[in-house]
C-alpha cells in the first residue's frame, strides 16, 4: 500500500475558519446556508446559499484573499522543493465582476493560473504551480494530481489549495440551468430538488512519508486511494448508470489494496440533485452490494463550493475517521429509497481505518479518494 502522509488541514468555511470549528458545527447539525444579500436574487430560481460575510464588490479589496487568509495558520515552513497544486472553477471572479461594474481594482489576478502563481508567491513557493479546473470535482482532482507526483518521484510534498466563491455570474449560471433549489438543498431526500451554491477554501499538505518523518511532522492521516475517470455522457449530467464513478472507486480501491469491506464509510458528492443523487447511489450499491454503509453528504450545511467541494471533503473525512462518525446529512428527512439505512440526519458511528470520498462534475468527470487514520 502506498502512504501519501496528510500533514496540513486548513479550512475557510461559513461553519468555521479551524477543522475544529467546522466540525462541532457540522456535527451538531448546524447549516450556513440562508437568504443571501450579497446581490439582487430576484431574477434567479432561488435566494439561498451558503456565504460568508467577505469584502465584495468593494473597490481594491478581493474577497478571495480575505477567504485564503485563514488557510496557512499552523503549516509552518514548507518543505524546499513543495510543489503548488490550486484548484477552482472560476478564481478571483469578484474582481471581474467588479471590473464589469465600473469600480477601480487591478485589472488582473482573477484568472485561475494567476492566482496560484499569486499564491505561490506570497509562501515563497519555488518549485512550480498551477491550477486544475475540473469543474465541481476540481479539489479532489488536485489531491489525486499530488499524491500521483509524489507517488511518481515527481515531487517530495504537493500543497494542495482550493477555493471557490459566491458570485452572482456563477449563481445566475446555475439559475439558468434551472438546477438551484428554491429552499436549501436536501441531499439524497425523496423531495429534494436542486444544490445550493456555498463558498469555502481548504488547504491540504501531502507529503512523502520519509520526508514527513525527517522533519518531524504531525501526520493527520494519509491518501491510500485515488483515481480519476470520465464517463463522457453529457456536458452537465452524470451517466445514469454510475459506470464512471463504479470505475473510479473500483481504481482507488486497487491502487489502496484495499476490499470494499474494509471501507467504513462514504462522504459522498451528494448535491441535492436529482441526477447525481441516484447516479451516486447507484455506483455505491455496485461496488458495496447490499451493505448498509453509512454515506454523508456535507452540503446540506455548507452549500456546493464547487472547486473546494473535493478538498473540504478530504479535510472533513479525515476528522470522521479521528471521531469514528460520521455527521449528519443536513436537509435528508426522508432518505431516497434505497438509502434509507445508508443516509440519515443523525450522527452515524462506524469502526474502520478507511473512508471513500467521491466527487463528480460537469463533463462527466469522476474522482474517488481513500483516506486512512
Amino acid at each position: 500500500m502506498t502512504e501519501i502522509l496528510i500533514t496540513h488541514l486548513g479550512v475557510a468555511t461559513p461553519l468555521g475558519n479551524s477543522i475544529s470549528s467546522l466540525w462541532n458545527r457540522l456535527i451538531s447539525g448546524h447549516t450556513a446556508i440562508r437568504p443571501i444579500t450579497r446581490f439582487d436574487t430576484k431574477p434567479y430560481g432561488s435566494k439561498f446559499a451558503a456565504w460568508k460575510d467577505l469584502p465584495v464588490d468593494r473597490e481594491n479589496i478581493s474577497a478571495l484573499e480575505v477567504l485564503l487568509e485563514s488557510l496557512w495558520e499552523g503549516v509552518g515552513s514548507l518543505p524546499s522543493n513543495t510543489l503548488l497544486i490550486a484548484a477552482t472553477t472560476k478564481g478571483g471572479i469578484d474582481i471581474l465582476e467588479q471590473i464589469e461594474r465600473g469600480h477601480t481594482v487591478a485589472s488582473s489576478g482573477f484568472w485561475p493560473g494567476e492566482t496560484a502563481q499569486s499564491i505561490a508567491n506570497d509562501l515563497t513557493i519555488s518549485s512550480g504551480a498551477f491550477n486544475i479546473s475540473a469543474a465541481c470535482a476540481s479539489g479532489s482532482a488536485a489531491v489525486c494530481q499530488g499524491a500521483a507526483l509524489i507517488q511518481a518521484n515527481i515531487a517530495d510534498a504537493v500543497l494542495v489549495c482550493a477555493f471557490d466563491l459566491v458570485s452572482e455570474f456563477v449563481f445566475s449560471g446555475f439559475s439558468a440551468l434551472k438546477i438551484l433549489s428554491p429552499e436549501p438543498c436536501r441531499p439524497f431526500d425523496q423531495n429534494r430538488e436542486g444544490l445550493t451554491l456555498g463558498e469555502g477554501a481548504a488547504a491540504i499538505l501531502l507529503i512523502e512519508p520519509s520526508l514527513a518523518k525527517s522533519e518531524d511532522r504531525k501526520r493527520l492521516g494519509s491518501v491510500v486511494g485515488w483515481a480519476m475517470t470520465n464517463d463522457a455522457n453529457h456536458i452537465t449530467s452524470p451517466s445514469k448508470s454510475g459506470k464512471g464513478l463504479v470505475q473510479a472507486i473500483g481504481k482507488a480501491l486497487t491502487i489502496a489494496d484495499l476490499r470494499p469491506v474494509e471501507i467504513g464509510a462514504i462522504c459522498a458528492h451528494g448535491t441535492g440533485t436529482v441526477y447525481n443523487d441516484l447516479m451516486e447511489l447507484k455506483a455505491i450499491q455496485k461496488v458495496f452490494g447490499s451493505r448498509h454503509i453509512p454515506i454523508f453528504s456535507v452540503k446540506g450545511a455548507m452549500g456546493h463550493t464547487l472547486g473546494a467541494a473535493g478538498a473540504l471533503e478530504v479535510c472533513i473525512a479525515s476528522k470522521a475517521l479521528d471521531e469514528q462518525r460520521v455527521p449528519p446529512t443536513c436537509g435528508c428527512r426522508k432518505p431516497e429509497k434505497g438509502a434509507e439505512k445508508m443516509v440519515s440526519d443523525k450522527i452515524v458511528s462506524f469502526d474502520a481505518d478507511y473512508i471513500l470520498s467521491v466527487n463528480s462534475g460537469f463533463g462527466g468527470i469522476n474522482t474517488a479518494l481513500i483516506i486512512s487514520r
